[in-house]
């Protein structure tokens, strides 16, 4: 059982930290592009991107397994039911959060430098240099709550990639599953797992802000 536990939670922070590592590399230039107003069409953009900001989690895994299925586009890669297929659902689930985020802290800071920057002799390239530099902390934030996101998922990588004994198994599904044959004490300790992994996630997080702010 012991040995069942550590696998899944190995799995959890594979699928968890690739969807997330994905995602940042997706959003942030994005969003940073979009904060700084780079990008034309900005306002077709950001709508889109509210709307995929409160897409359902269980929206995205259909989208995801009519992708990934037999029948779809991918279907002859084979992802259906596996670890990649999940990490695709939660890169959906997980992009638009992070990219989000990071518009709207880069926007901030810009706003806010912007004629300071000005005033002082700073030409366009210096304005962002100065401003990556502010937004930093908060890029990170975005990265944080993405992995949060993507760790506590469930609805997305359960309809990618089911529960299958020793290959799809990761702790919220596992959650779930425990539930359903009435085993709550293990779903507590995975439960507690979940909660201790997040909390060394964000710690490890926030000392990075930290020394960004110092």
């Amino acid at each position: 059982m012991a040995g069942d536990i550590v696998d899944i939670t190995l799995l959890s922070l594979y699928v968890s930290s690739t969807s997330t590592l994905v995602a940042t590399a997706v959003a942030v230039p994005v969003g940073i592009a979009l904060g700084l107003r780079e990008i034309g069409s900005q306002r077709l953009l950001k709508n889109i991107l509210f709307t995929l900001y409160g897409l359902p989690p269980v929206l995205a895994g259909l989208l995801v397994f009519l992708l990934v299925s037999r029948g779809g586009p991918l279907g002859p890669l084979g992802l259906l039911f596996t670890p990649l297929g999940m990490v695709i659902a939660q890169v959906v689930v997980v992009t638009p959060i992070i990219l989000g985020i990071t518009m709207s802290v880069v926007s901030t800071v810009e706003s806010r430098l912007k004629e300071t920057a000005f005033v002082l002799g700073a030409d366009a390239h210096q304005l962002r240099v100065t401003v990556m530099r502010e937004a930093t902390a908060g890029i990170l934030t975005a990265v944080m709550v993405g992995f949060g996101r993507a760790i506590s998922e469930v609805g997305a990588v359960f309809i990618v990639g089911r529960h299958i004994e020793g290959q799809t198994q990761v702790l919220t599904t596992t959650i779930i599953t425990d539930i359903e044959q009435a085993a709550y004490g293990h779903a507590i300790a995975v439960g507690i797992i979940l909660l201790v992994i997040a909390g060394l996630v964000y710690s490890l997080l926030y000392r990075l802000q930290e020394r960004t702010l110092q």
